[in-house]
């Protein structure tokens, strides 16, 4: 184990101690498509600040550890910034993007595994929305297999709203992570194609996280941290779009459902489309 990495063990050892003082309770799926050993890409939604934090707690327990590409303000004069160096995570600067690529990059030719949220910032609408290319493009040039991560639950403690709340800290929040099927991105693949392909997987990845019993809004519940089209109070995605910074080079979503934007139904907190599904997203009836 290298220097990086028992720092990584020893401030993750301190996190977890953070999310058991707070009964978070984080419940991973498909940890097994993570792979053990070697380079891979993970590309995961963002609904939360917190959210590269629930990952790592799942990957470590698969030993991985994981080096996150995330917005250079984070790297403040601080213990934060001192802490995100000592775990090898890569600043970027979305304006310029190359140096945090050429990084990365260098990184899964070492077999490091490296993490992307290629929505580039928090959807407000809890939806998968417009995505970069980096993780796609990362995939395709060192051969690192590409694992979708879907995230849900974490919106509940620390996220984006209108106006944005305060950190929730009430004990016994429940965060879900589902890894999905690694997939290899050929030498000569379309970024845009597979990018699209990307944000279908993670949609029905979501999709079938939020559906969960545990996650669904009680009746009557005013629900501002769940999906629009499934009958939450979230902005919907168009009033998103005048929420979410989006870099103008990121592609646009080809991915949603048909589902219509609903506030509600009579209160149920369900929308009209949310009939049961697998994690997977798909229909069980």
């Amino acid at each position: 184990m290298t220097t990086v990495d028992r720092t990584y063990k020893a401030i993750n050892a301190l996190g977890r101690l953070a999310l058991r003082a707070l009964d978070v309770r984080v419940h991973p799926h498909g940890l097994e498509n993570l792979p053990a050993t070697g380079p891979v890409v993970l590309a995961a939604n963002h609904v939360s600040y917190l959210d590269f934090i629930m990952i790592e707690k799942a990957a470590v327990d698969r030993a991985r550890y994981v080096r996150f590409m995330t917005r250079y303000d984070v790297w403040k004069p601080g213990p934060i910034a001192w802490a995100m160096d000592r775990m090898g995570h890569i600043p970027v600067d979305r304006t310029v993007p190359v140096a945090a690529y050429l990084r990365a990059r260098r990184l899964l030719q070492s077999g490091q595994a490296v993490g992307v949220f290629p929505e580039a910032g928090i959807s407000y609408s809890f939806t998968v929305r417009s995505l970069m290319r980096g993780a796609v493009a990362l995939a395709r040039e060192t051969g690192a297999p590409l694992v979708p991560v879907a995230i849900w639950g974490s919106q509940r403690i620390f996220s984006v709203g209108v106006p944005e709340p305060p950190p929730d800290l009430t004990r016994g929040r429940r965060v879900d992570i589902e890894f999905g099927a690694p997939w290899q991105v050929p030498p000569g693949a379309d970024l845009i194609a597979e990018t699209q392909r990307l944000g279908a997987t993670l949609t029905g990845m979501l999709e079938g996280l939020q559906r969960m019993p545990e996650h669904v809004p009680r009746p009557g519940e005013h629900a501002t941290w769940y999906p629009a089209h499934l009958g939450g109070h979230a902005p919907t995605r168009e009033e998103a779009r005048a929420l979410d910074v989006v870099p103008t080079s990121a592609v646009t979503p080809t991915w949603w459902p048909p589902a219509p934007e609903v506030r509600s139904r009579a209160g149920s907190g369900a929308g009209p489309d949310a009939s049961p599904t697998t994690r997977s997203g798909r229909r069980t009836r």
